[in-house]
């Protein structure tokens, strides 16, 4: 038996047994103890894109299903990010330049 204590996707049980491998799993009710759950899947996800086991498309999807659950976990509504991801690309700008700081004096 493997012990994983991670967040899975909701599916994921019903897809796991279907195989024959049952699982065991709970719903996380405290929302402190979710976004937690969230914050370090989201990490996971990033480490993976990083190290290239799935193609970017796959992992960015992923990352943006982690990033919308999240936002519903802290409650912002979606007009309230995409007003502060415009205000800080209007006052710092984006990344096309692909400016990378190597010192500063």
């Amino acid at each position: 038996m493997r012990v994983f204590r991670k967040l899975i996707r909701d599916n994921m049980p019903e897809i796991m047994a279907a195989k024959g491998t049952p699982i065991l799993t709970r719903a996380l009710e405290d929302d402190a103890e979710f976004i937690a759950a969230l914050e370090n899947k989201l990490l996971e996800e990033v480490q993976e894109l990083r190290d290239k086991e799935q193609p970017a498309l796959i992992q960015i999807a992923y990352m943006e299903e982690i990033l919308d659950a999240l936002q519903k976990a802290y409650g912002i509504l979606p007009e309230a990010v995409e007003k502060e991801r415009t205000q800080k690309r209007e006052e710092r700008g984006g990344f096309e330049k692909r400016l990378f700081l190597e010192t500063n004096q």
